[in-house]
This record gives structure tokens, sequence and C-alpha cells, in this order.
């Protein structure tokens, strides 16, 4: 009985186990269906994200490289603060110099550039020592061959990035690109069963636990390299079993189809390294040139245990916010390599001794907003948005950041001034008054600065491209080109000696009168061309324009670069049209060119990720208006700055050769100067951008401003003068009879005149031949 009933009892155990097991393998059955898809999922996912483009890598604006030569004056023209901006380091000590330092000597400086970071550019390592006296640059020579320079390059300056949401400033680079020690240096750190694991590591976690323990803080993490690349390329920062769980799958996803140097590989493009500003710096290779200024191939073994030490946290060990953090860090990092044996003890001791990095003054936000936004549009004009956030394009510009810089303070602090003069412009805090400045280099159409108003955070509207505005005055050198070419064609006696008639007229047109007006209504009768243009006198430049006609006119105008519409009225020839400083810019670069018209560009070359050339924008340069006929509208215009409606100019002490035009249109609604030396030109407009009246002249407003930037812009290179061409003589002569000047006259002034139109006979009053008066 008792075998009987332990039978029975063996059997419902058996029935019962069957019954567990089944159930189990039921449940089993059901986990694995529901799991299939969700590890199928995450695996495409995987390898969708890991073999398809990993990072989004924003397209890169940089600067004009900068042109060194003996005779630049390295004070005026901002030499250290351009070092500053690029991330050179200043060395104190007799060790060598490495690239990317900068010692200051007892007669210049000692210098080891940077590879030549231009888009799609070679390296070009050269060390350089520059004599300097009294702040001018007098000689260069390499160092090692004692062989002279003449000219060198400093690299661009990065002024922004296009992106979508945000910056993410990388660069992939390769491990067998980078210095052995420092991907060893990482594991150390981070994951030091790497090679072993598969993915997850318990052992690992037991072991960081011990060793923070020991340390007394958190020396190493429990998640792998692998969980960590998992997390940052696909999940957040929560803190739930479920992402755990998810994290720990999809590293055993990965480790299951890559390779152990590609997941490493992926890991040190990929972690998160700090903060420049608007950019998150990630990736080794952005870091090395964030914190060192140098290619990871360059790092010195503390700059190596410094970027170690700093994956776990970034900002809470940074060197320019947390020295001693950092310091403390690194030198626990470099006692895990000697330990390791991965360095001796000399190099461990060497390292310890290492300065930290100094914070550069890298640019930390967008240096041109204004010209990015210009630069954008016209790339959106070629290139899908998409591309140009996430494709990594190198875009070489014209701009110089330097002298954008300067730009922006000019106009802020012109305005500022005209306010402190002028409260009743602050009368409406809604409604304050704008300005504009453009600059070009004439003989290539680069566009050097471009501020677009007062405050781009208040206002993205573009005065300087988008704004048209009647330019008074400003336009009347264009009168004067037209008519100087017609003398030309025609052979007309037309020089700056020819008598206009200053007076009220009337100006008849398809069944209308109009009747031009002098600024106060003040008339002056006869006077010389040079003195209609210098006074501003708007009866006798009308006249001239007349007799020109307003389709030469509008002819020279359209060559020079104003594509606005510009109605055949007469009123046009007194700037009654609207057209944009921009244009206005085009058109003085072509006098300032001998009228050769180089086309504005701002973009030079476009270059993709890999450095091969996508677009150039090579120079393009026209013959817009005679080279004799520029020549002289420049030589008249000297004459505003000396004599006439600018001269205030002078006064406020830019001395070297230039020429320029005011302008103010009625009621005073818009106040310009724009003028040029032979290799500048710049632009200001100053105004409402309701239209509403300033009340005041361009040379009251406007040539305040452009006198500053011209200063501080020019303040570096050497003066120099404007040459003339062939077809045109320059001749001393008597400014009152005209005659060639003798000894006798008291006055002369040298006078520019179209080669076969000049004077022959000296002055009249003042020759050998002339009656000596008697005295009285």
């Amino acid at each position: 009985m008792r075998a009987s009933r332990g039978g029975r009892r063996m059997r419902r155990w058996r029935r019962a186990l069957g019954i567990v097991a089944a159930a189990g393998a039921v449940l089993l059955l059901v986990a694995a269906v529901i799991a299939l898809p969700i590890l199928h999922a995450l695996d495409r996912q995987v390898v969708e994200t890991l073999n398809g483009r990993r990072w989004d890598f924003p397209s890169r604006i940089y600067s004009d490289a900068f042109l060194l030569y003996p005779g630049l004056d390295l004070t005026a023209a901002g030499f250290l603060d351009r070092l500053q901006r690029l991330g050179y380091r200043r060395a104190e000590g007799p060790a060598p110099l490495r690239k990317g330092d900068y010692r200051q000597t007892s007669d210049g400086f000692d210098l080891v550039l940077h590879d030549l970071a231009y888009p799609g550019e070679p390296p070009s390592e050269h060390a350089v020592h520059l004599t300097v006296d009294g702040g001018v640059l007098t000689a260069m020579r390499d160092p090692r061959s004692g062989e002279e320079l003449f000219s060198l390059q400093l690299e661009p300056e990065v002024v922004s990035g296009l992106f979508d949401t945000t910056f993410e400033a990388r660069r992939e680079v390769h491990l067998d690109a980078l210095p052995p020690l420092l991907p060893r240096a990482v594991l150390l750190v981070e994951d030091r069963r790497f090679y072993e694991h598969h993915g997850i590591d318990p052992m690992g976690i037991l072991r960081a636990a011990a060793t923070n323990v020991r340390s007394g803080g958190v020396v190493q993490g429990g998640s792998t390299l692998t969980q960590q690349l998992i997390k940052n390329f696909f999940l957040s920062e929560e803190r739930t079993l479920r992402r755990k769980l998810t994290e720990a799958t999809m590293a055993l996803l990965v480790e299951r189809r890559y390779e152990k140097n590609e997941i490493l590989d992926a890991y040190l493009n990929e972690i998160y390294l700090g903060q420049n500003g608007v950019q998150g710096v990630f990736g080794v290779w952005e870091a090395a040139q964030f914190y060192f200024a140098r290619r990871p191939d360059e790092l010195t073994v503390g700059e190596i245990a410094l970027l170690a030490g700093m994956i776990r946290a970034p900002n809470l060990y940074s060197p320019f916010r947390w020295p001693d953090r950092a310091r403390a860090r690194r030198d626990v990092v470099l006692g895990l390599l000697r330990d390791d044996g991965a360095i001796d003890e000399a190099q461990y001791r060497a390292a310890l001794a290492e300065p930290l990095p100094r914070a550069p003054r890298l640019a930390t936000g967008n240096a041109a907003p204004y010209f990015v936004d210009y630069l954008r549009g016209e790339l959106e004009s070629a290139y899908p948005g998409e591309l140009l956030t996430t494709r990594g394009l190198g875009i070489s510009t014209s701009l110089d950041v330097e002298l954008q810089q300067q730009a922006v303070e000019a106009v802020r602090d012109g305005l500022a001034e005209l306010e402190r003069r002028h409260p009743a412009l602050t009368a409406d805090p809604s409604r304050r008054v704008q300005a504009a400045l453009i600059a070009l280099r004439p003989q290539t159409g680069g566009v050097i600065a471009m501020v677009g108003g007062r405050d781009y955070a208040a206002s993205q509207f573009n005065r300087a491209t988008q704004a048209h505005r009647q330019p008074g005055s400003v336009f009347k050198p264009i009168v004067f080109l037209a008519a100087y070419e017609r003398a030309e064609r025609d052979g007309e006696p037309l020089t700056a000696r020819t008598e206009l008639l200053d007076a009220p007229f009337d100006w008849r047109y398809d069944g209308q009168v109009w009747r031009p007006a002098n600024y106060g209504n003040r008339y002056l009768g006869l006077v010389p061309a040079r003195t209609a243009l210098e006074q501003s006198l708007n009866a006798a430049t009308a006249r001239l324009a007349e007799r020109t006609g307003l389709p030469a006119i509008i002819d020279a105008a359209r060559r020079a670069g104003i594509d606005s519409p510009l109605p055949e009225v007469p009123s046009v020839v007194l700037g009654a049209a609207e057209v944009t400083p921009f244009e206005v810019a085009q058109v003085y670069a072509v006098l300032a060119n001998q009228g050769l018209r180089a086309t504005a560009r701002a973009i030079t070359k476009v270059v993709d990720r890999q450095g091969q050339v996508v677009e150039r924008h090579p120079l393009a340069v026209t013959r817009a208006a005679s080279p004799e006929a520029a020549f002289l509208v420049t030589y008249l215009m000297q004459g505003v700055l000396d004599r006439g409606t600018g001269r205030a100019a002078r006064s406020r002490g830019f001395t070297r050769p230039a020429a320029g035009k005011t302008g103010t249109t009625n009621d005073g609604r818009d106040a310009w100067f724009a003028g040029f030396t032979p290799d500048l030109v710049a632009v200001v407009w100053v105004g409402f951008d309701d239209g509403e009246p300033l009340g005041m002249t361009g040379a009251e407003a406007a040539l305040p401003i452009w006198t500053a930037f011209m200063q501080s812009a020019t303040a570096g290179s050497p003066p120099s003068d404007f040459v003339p061409p062939a077809g045109v003589a320059l001749v001393r002569i008597d400014p009152y009879t005209g005659g060639i000047a003798t000894a006798r006259c008291p006055d002369t002034v040298l006078e520019a005149f179209p080669r076969g139109r000049e004077p022959t006979a000296p002055c009249p009053a003042h020759s050998d031949t002339a009656p000596t008066p008697s005295p009285s």
C-alpha cells in the first residue's frame, strides 16, 4: 500500500513538474515571441546608425587668412589679438617652442605656426622669427635656415557654423591616426576590460567600485565603453531599469556585429568633452584643438591624461574653469598609466610638472551675424539646407574678423555718441536710430566687414544688403563718371576746371518740369566742376547731368554695380532712386579700382569634409568704366575730404589719401558717407527704419562712423596714394587762374586733367611777364 501511495505521489509530482515545465516553455515561447521583434528592432536601429552617417557635421565658415609682411604695423593690426583668437599659446622660459606657441623676444617674436587650417589646403608648419621695431614688422626669417621671408599667412579663423539645432563641433579621426597612449589612457579610466568582455562586464563593475572606494572618489565607471557609446548614440540620460536593460541589450548586439577597434573608434569621436560658448566640443580631435590648440598626435603625456580624465565629467574637470580639480584628476590618470606600465617613472614625473592649458580667447559665438546670414542666403540658393547643416562643408570667405570687430565698434560707438549729442533721438525707445556699414576690397570684391544694424539680437534685418534707401548726393560721382566718359568719347573739354553754373533752372522732360534746389537755397554762380562736387552743389551737378543725358548716367550706374530700379527721371541724378549700401559700395569700388569691377563676393571656396573642392568663386573682373574717368572722379572726391563736405574726417585725424562723398536726403531722412582708400571701400548709412526724418546731414551722422572705422581698419598698413593711369596728367596749377604754377604763385594745387586737356600756359597773374603791382 505504501509503495502504491508513493507511486501515486511520484506521478502527481511528475505531472506537476510537467505542467510547470510546459507552462515555462509556453512562457518562454511567449517571451521569445514578444522579445524577438524588440531585439530585431534594436538590432536594425544599431545597424542603421552605425553603418550609416553617424554624426551631423555642421558646415564651418572661415575668415580670410591674414597676411604678415614687412611694413605691417602689428600693434595696429591687432596681431596679438589674432593669435589669441587662433588659440596660440604664449610660451615662457627657454624650452623649445611647439606648434602653436609664440614667445616675445627682445627684438620681436618667435612663432611656430599651426597647420594652415584652411579648407582644402595642405598642412604648412612653419617656424618664423618676426623682427619688430616700434610695433612695425621690419623683417621675417626662418630661424632654422636663416631664409628671409617676404610674406606669411596666419591661418583663418572660424567665424561661425551652420547647424540645425545645436552646434556639435566635431572632426572625425580614426584610431590609427591617434597616439597609442590616448586610447590606452581612455580604456584604463573608462573600461579596463574592454577587449575581454562582450558588451557588459560584471567584473568591471565590481573592480570600479573597489577602485573608487580606495581613491575616495569616482575614478572609474561601471558601464562598459560600449554601453556608454550606446547611451550617447541612442538613449536618454534617465536612470531607469528599463533604460539600463535596453542599454545592456544593445551593447551585446553592437559587440556581436562590430570589431572592438570599430567600437573604440566610434567612441573616441562621439564623446562629449566640454563647451565652447554655443559649440559643444565632441570627440578627441576637437577637444585637443579646443584645450591645447593641437592635433591629438601632438599632445604630451600630461595633456593625454587630462583629456582621458575629463570624459567622466568634462565641465567639472575643465582646466579653464576648475584648474585644481583638473590637475588632481589628471594626476590620478597619470598614476594609472604608470601603474599599468604605459609610462615610466621619468615620464610620470615630467607629466606631473606640466602646466595646465590657459583658457584661449576663442570665438564663443557668431563673430559676424549679419554677414553669416547673408552668406547662408547665398549658399541656400545653391545647396539644400540639410546638406549645409549636416555634411561638414568648409566655407572660405573674404571676412576679416579684426576689421569686422572694428566695424561693429564704430557703429556702436558712433550711434551712442550721436544719441548723446542729440537726446531727442532716444525719445521713443521702440524706435531707435539705425546704421549699416559695409566694407570691400576693390581689387577683389571681397566683403571684409558687414554690419546690418546696431543690435542683431533685436533685429535681424540686414540694412547693408536689404534696406533700399535714397542715396542722395552719394549718387553724384556717377554723374561725373558718366560726364567724363562722354567727354572722352565725344572729345569735349571737360576737366576739374570746367565752369558750371550753380543757379536755379528748369529741367523739362516728358511734358513735366523739375527744378533742382541747393541745400539751404544757397547758390554760388559759376563754379569749377571740382567745387560743384566738393561742396555738393545740386544745381551745378544737375546742369552737368542734363548735358550728359540720363541714359548715359543710368548706364554708368548699371555697369558699376547698381541693380535696383533707376527710373529715367531727372531727380535720379541727385539720388532720388532707392538703392542698398551694398550697391553703393560696389560703385565706389569701381572708382577705387580705376574702372575695373571685381564682382562683389563673400564666398571664395567651398570644400567637403575630406578637403575636396566642391565649388570655387574665383576673382571675376570686368571693365565697367574708363580708367581715366574713374581716376578723374576719384581725384575730385579727394577734395571732398580735403576741402569739401567731408573735411571733418581730416579734423578727426584721418590723414591718409582717401576719396569720398557725403549724402543727405530730403528732411535728413537718410545720412550717408561713402569713401575709399586705394585698397579699402567703406559705406555707412544712418537713419530710421520707418523713414522718419533724422534731421542730420551725412557729415554729421555717418561721416564720424566711417572715419572711426577707416582709421582703425587702415592703421596697420603703410599709406598708399592713388596712381594715375597713362591717360591722365597731374599738373601743379594756380587754383585761382588755372594756369601752370610758377615760383611766384602764393598758392598751388596739384590737379588732374585728361591728357591733352591740361593747361600749357603759365599762371597769367604770377608769371615773369605779369605786371608787378605798384606800391600803394
